[in-house]
Formats: C-alpha cells, sequence, structure tokens
C-alpha cells in the first residue's frame, strides 16, 4: 500500500528483528493514518534533502519494541517516527545539522541525532515531546544532550 509517491506501508513497517522472531508487525487500522503523515513529512525531508530516504526503523508493534529495547512511550509504537539514513546526503550529522533549523517548516515534531552501539541514524517525528525543550536533541552512548552535536 502506497502511502505517499515514495513510501509504503511495507517499508514503514519492515523490521528484520520481527520476520527472525516471528512477530506481526502491523499496525491496527487506527495507526495508519498517522503513519501516512509520518510518510508525508518524510516526503518533505526527502524533498529538502534531494535525496532519496532509507528508513531504518518505522513503525513497531509493542512486542517489536520491547524486543529492541525501545521505551515504553516510543513514538514508532503509535506510527508517529521513524529512523532514517540518507547515504546520498551525507551522515546523519549533516542530515541533522540541517534539518535542525527547519523542524517547524517541515512539520517535524521532533529530532533526534542518534549514535548507540556504534551505529548513527537520525530519528523524526510528527509529535512534539511534552518538553519543547527536548524538541532537538543528540543521543550518544553517554545520554542525551540539546541540539544537535557532533558525533565521535
Amino acid at each position: 500500500m502506497k502511502l505517499t509517491p515514495h513510501f509504503t506501508l511495507a517499508e514503514l513497517t519492515a523490521s528484520s528483528k520481527a520476520s527472525q522472531l516471528g512477530l506481526d508487525n502491523m499496525p491496527a487500522e487506527e495507526i495508519v493514518p498517522r503513519l501516512v503523515r509520518t510518510a508525508e513529512m518524510l516526503e518533505r525531508i526527502r524533498s529538502t534533502l534531494n535525496a532519496p530516504i532509507v528508513v531504518t526503523s518505522g513503525y513497531r508493534g509493542q512486542a517489536l519494541n520491547r524486543a529492541v529495547g525501545g521505551v515504553t512511550s516510543s513514538d514508532h509504537t503509535q506510527g508517529h517516527a521513524a529512523d532514517i539514513v540518507a547515504p546520498g546526503y551525507g551522515s546523519p550529522y549533516q542530515i541533522a545539522k540541517l534539518l535542525a533549523p527547519l523542524v517547524a517548516t517541515l512539520g517535524i515534531g521532533q529530532l533526534i541525532l542518534e549514535g548507540v552501539k556504534g551505529k548513527q541514524w537520525v530519528h523524526v517525528s510528527t509529535r512534539v515531546p511534552d518538553k519543547t525543550v527536548n524538541r532537538v536533541i543528540t543521543i550518544t552512548d553517554a545520554g542525551a544532550q540539546l541540539g544537535i552535536q557532533e558525533l565521535a
């Protein structure tokens, strides 16, 4: 099912971990409109980067979210979030640095540059966090910092 010109439901629900564990990662019907909004946000980001986006993690059902160690309040479980990379544009740091001043314009509720366990990606969500200070942050193995910080 195509959600937007460049993003499908299959792409936003794909998970090698779910396949490995035999978990059904199809969202409930009420989640799909949120995934459409997330895909629309990804379209705006793709256009801004002028490069294709690879979704490394989109929707995660509760069982999958537990299996990957996600927090119980994860926006992924509600269809609001996606973790992305765009190798054709640049590093996750370069992507986050470009997007940070554009969060309101692009409809990004939260932008997180993540660098944990040797991997890096950009987390984007349509939902604005309760504490607006957490709208643009960097998370590493050492913890969270405000703003986009260069990763080692």
